[in-house]
């Protein structure tokens, strides 16, 4: 069978670019490669799983069609492409040129036309054609041999849509019949006007009444009311409509069947754009474990875009782009294997002692640990490494047993633990968090390479071998070449010869030193110095001490919660049935769909996904709960069972067998706002909201009975953030006098007394006070708050009015990023904003909303993180018994001696309230208890 893949080019790029558009891909110089790697991803996966043997990817030109001659509207309301897909595109036509896969175009033709034109001409030809596109349009091709082939997205599997298909997704008898209810429906994106007042439902019970638009024209006389008015009266508009919908079947384009054939990728195109673009595992993934962007030298200047790439690929591209020049990239082929380095093996207490002698006479030095795991709680130390100058390290490596790797260790504590050497390293806290465990205070002022990248740019990755790369050109010894792929079989670094651990030892530490070298006059140059080196840096010790310390759970308390729980989700479960007079597996989202949606008949507009079964998810069964009791037993099921399995039954099993406590791991550089983040477990997502959610905080308990908790809570935070942004006098002064700040809000939104507002317009206060920071519109508070969207609008229009300050923060601190590309905190953290000048408007809300938002919530980071850090210093200065144990949103939690309770409470109070100074007073509030729960 001759299968035929026929690709929309353009449609599949803006799909691929709005998939990643909330965590985009961007290279190590900035350029925007979503499209590109998305696009590259869908291709390979239909090369791989539908083998088909021809292909070709179709786009439009800029030319005008017959479509704009016979309406000058046509797709007039279509916003500009973003900025980040245009300059995307060249990359994608070479991509596809580089697999030998034909580009095709025609002057005065849409990529619709050419499609259409040629799946019927290769369908002639015995060929199974696919038109793979998201586009709707295309079901009128629909023919026994012609399919739709909607590819993979976001969880769902592709679809193929046949004749027998189209007809049940759009209830028609003739897929010809899909061009009529295009053309009385109309399309917004391509901006055909349609009928007025006939949408997608009316036009298919219309058409299933009539069978096509000529038809209900010539009966509009049976028609009622205001649908025979604009029938009648839009009539012409209505035939112009489904000319525009109906794709052209005669392009001037041949079939050349040679061409088509798919045939082996050119590795001469692609190796050096996948090195340009920095795909490492999409590289892989074509031609294997040995491709490698750094021994790749891709040729710098212009390309030949439109050349043929390769003997026996097919037609290329005939219309001209606007914009291909291309950056010019030499990437270097640098490796332990062909750079000079001298990395030593320290085995005798002579070349030790010799090691240190030297490492005392300098200011600052670069170490680095090599362990037997990932996690620094519960692994064994293998060895360690020093470096001081590029191209030199020494590598100790240290034996199985405990104690003797303990005293050689202790042997480099007057290096380590001397706070007038600086210590620099790659992720540093994991490495200061295996010394503790062996009796080892790291100390002196830090520089991290991970958090130094961070600081200057967020939004991407900040591993030592990709900063290697892109900042050094140095392609690093991969872990996986000395103890395999992750896996049963995987080794650890004590399985490797001490040889190979050397170079692999010696270069992490060489590479650090000398990403430390680059990032320190790039700090200088964006201002980041005090950002890191005052807040991120210090912090470093203070979370390395806060997941030492860990924190104690009750795994009794678990225990019977969890028995709890399983008795509350089994009378649930015998509810649920016998509500729905069926027995069935309610976690399964098909079984629960046909539940819900064809025996209770429960909504009969209710959606299906691509794979054909219904949409069940949280959104959609909130929507229902109002409707049914049934629904509301399913939406308690699926809480409690999260509940059970993500926090009660998986707590105790990471508690540490050594210390018995909980130990998470803190990360710096994962929010781009500046948060913490936590993991094993993530504590910022215990639950809060619900009663039941709430009871997992019952387990986290003090040390012993000796101890208590207290948990120190900052108080509207953002709001109050805001207010010291903005400078708004009338939020000054509600916080001023210690008022309800929502109630405030409400009686300066409605010019009523305080004593006046009503519970109903505090809760609309607050919702507009937390929304209009994250760029909240009018439809979005009308939803939020089941009112109408005048109504929604006329209290945003109210509330700018009463708070100008704030209006006037939004507009000064948009037209800050406009000018600069970034915005910053309190303290110049900065969010950079690439897309605040983007001429469209999607992708430019995205950023005007990060924009307003950042300051916030990053100064509300950098708050907290001052406040853990000057808490921690004065606790040890008054030599404190008390241990912070954990943060979590705007909270800090610590374990207190009783007898300590009331001299911490002042520190924290203090410390928490004087971080940042500000006009506005900040608030603590502050809880005691013998549990989580209690002292919150």
């Amino acid at each position: 069978m001759k299968k035929l893949f026929l690709l929309d080019g353009m449609a599949l790029m803006y799909r691929a670019h709005f998939a990643l558009s909330k965590n985009p891909r961007f290279t190590s110089g900035g350029l925007n490669t979503s499209a590109v790697m998305g696009f590259t991803n869908t291709l390979l996966d239909v090369l791989r799983k539908e083998k088909p043997t021809h292909m070709a990817v179709v786009f439009d030109t800029d030319a005008p069609t017959e479509r704009h001659n016979d309406f000058a509207d046509y797709k007039g309301h279509r916003e500009a492409m973003p900025e980040d897909l245009s300059a995307a595109m060249p990359y994608v036509i070479k991509l596809i040129l580089g697999f030998n896969i034909p580009v095709i175009t025609s002057d005065g033709y849409e990529a619709d036309d050419i499609i259409g034109t040629l799946a019927k001409k290769a369908e002639q030809k015995g060929y199974q054609v696919y038109c793979m596109t998201p586009d709707k349009d295309f079901a009128q091709l629909v023919s026994p041999n012609i399919f739709i082939y909607k590819p993979a997205r976001m969880g769902n599997d592709m679809e193929i849509l046949g004749v027998e298909e189209v007809k049940k997704k759009w209830e028609v008898d003739d897929v010809c019949q899909v061009i009529d209810i295009l053309g009385l429906w109309g399309d917004a994106v391509d901006n055909i006007p349609g009928i007025p007042g006939i949408g997608e439902k009316t036009a298919k019970l219309l058409i299933k009444q009539y069978g096509s638009m000529e038809n209900i024209i010539a009966h509009s006389h049976e028609l009622k009311g205001k649908m025979r008015e604009n029938v009648e009266n839009f009539a012409e508009q209505g035939l112009l409509s489904k000319k525009l919908a109906t794709i052209l079947l005669n392009v001037p384009v041949d079939l050349d069947e040679q061409g088509l054939e798919i045939c082996n990728p050119s590795r001469e195109l692609l190796e050096p754009l996948f090195a340009e673009l920095e795909f490492r595992t999409l590289g892989r993934r074509v031609f294997g474990d040995d491709f490698s962007i750094t021994e790749i030298k891709a040729v710098g200047g212009q390309q030949d875009l439109f050349g043929d790439p390769a003997p026996g690929a097919g037609r290329t591209l005939t219309v001209e782009l606007k914009d291909i020049s291309e950056p010019e990239v030499q990437i270097a082929a640098k490796n332990i294997n062909n750079v000079e380095h001298t990395y030593h093996l320290v085995t005798t207490v002579e070349e030790r002692a010799e090691l240190i002698a030297n490492l005392l006479k300098e200011a600052e030095i670069t170490f680095d640990t090599e362990t037997t795991g990932l996690d620094a709680n519960n692994c064994e130390l293998v060895g360690l490494s020093f470096a001081i100058k590029p191209g030199e390290a020494w590598y100790i490596p240290l034996p199985a047993n405990f104690e003797e790797a303990r005293l050689i260790a202790h042997e480099f504590k007057p290096v380590l633990e001397n706070e007038a050497i600086n210590k620099v390293g790659q992720n540093v806290k994991y490495d200061i968090l295996v010394l503790k465990w062996y009796g080892i205070e790291v100390k002196g002022q830090l520089f991290d390479t991970l958090l130094a990248h961070y600081v200057l740019d967020p939004d991407t990755r900040h591993n030592m071998d990709i900063l290697a790369e892109n900042y050094l050109g140095y392609k690093t010894v991969s872990i996986t070449e000395l103890i395999g792929a992750k896996g049963k079989n995987q080794l650890t670094m004590r399985d490797v010869p001490v040889e190979k651990v050397k170079e692999y030892a010696g270069e992490d530490a060489d590479v650090t030193l000398q990403l430390k070298q680059v990032f320190e006059p790039k700090l200088k140059q964006v201002e980041a110095e005090d950002l890191l080196n005052k807040i991120e840096h210090p912090l470093i010790y203070v979370l390395s001490d806060v997941e030492f310390e860990g924190v104690k759970v009750d795994e009794q308390t678990l225990s019977e919660f969890s028995k709890e729980l399983t008795t509350d989700l089994s009378r649930l479960e015998q509810t649920v049935y016998e509500k729905a007079g069926v027995r069935f597996n309610i976690s399964s989202p098909k079984q629960l769909g046909e539940v819900l949606f064809e025996k209770l008949m429960l909504d009969p507009k209710a959606k299906k996904t691509k794979t054909g079964q219904y949409q069940t998810g949280e959104d959609v069964l909130l929507a229902l709960a109002t409707k049914s009791d049934i629904v509301r037993d399913i939406l308690d099921f699926r809480q409690l069972l999260k509940l059970k399995s993500t926090y009660v039954d998986a707590l105790p099993l990471m508690i540490n067998s050594k210390t018995g406590r909980i130990h998470t791991s803190y990360n710096q550089a994962v929010a781009a706002t500046g948060r913490l983040s936590s993991q094993n477990p993530n504590l910022q997502n215990i639950p809060i909201r619900t009663e039941r959610g709430r009871e997992v905080r019952k387990a986290f308990i003090p040390r012993d009975e000796n101890h208590l908790l207290l948990s120190a809570d900052y108080s509207q935070i953002e709001l109050r953030i805001i207010a010291e942004i903005s400078k708004d006098p009338n939020m000054l002064d509600a916080f001023a006098k210690n008022l309800d700040i929502h109630t405030a809000t409400a009686a300066n939104v409605y010019g009523v007394a305080l004593e006046q507002v009503t519970s109903e317009q505090r809760r609309n206060a607050k919702a507009v006070n937390f929304g209009i920071i994250y760029g909240q519109s009018a439809f979005g508070l009308s939803q939020s708050l089941g009112i109408p969207r005048k109504e929604a609008g006329d209290i945003i229009e109210q509330y700018f009015v009463q708070f100008a300050g704030i209006k006037n923060y939004m507009s000064d601190t948009m037209n800050f990023a406009r000018e600069n590309g970034y915005v910053k905190t309190l303290m110049g953290r900065r969010r950079y904003l690439r897309d605040i000048n983007s001429a469209n408007a999607t992708v430019r809300g995205f950023a005007e909303r990060n924009a307003i938002n950042a300051p916030i919530q990053g100064s509300a980071a950098d708050m907290i993180k001052i406040a853990m850090i000057n808490i921690h210093q004065e606790f040890k200065t008054q030599n404190l018994a008390t241990r912070m144990t954990m943060q979590v949103h705007d909270e800090l939690v610590f374990d207190v001696p009783k007898h300590e309770i009331e001299i911490v409470k002042p520190i924290i109070a203090h410390h928490m309230k004087t971080a940042i100074k500000t006009e506005v007073p900040i608030m603590v509030e502050m809880g005691v208890g013998t549990n989580w729960l209690e002292a919150h």
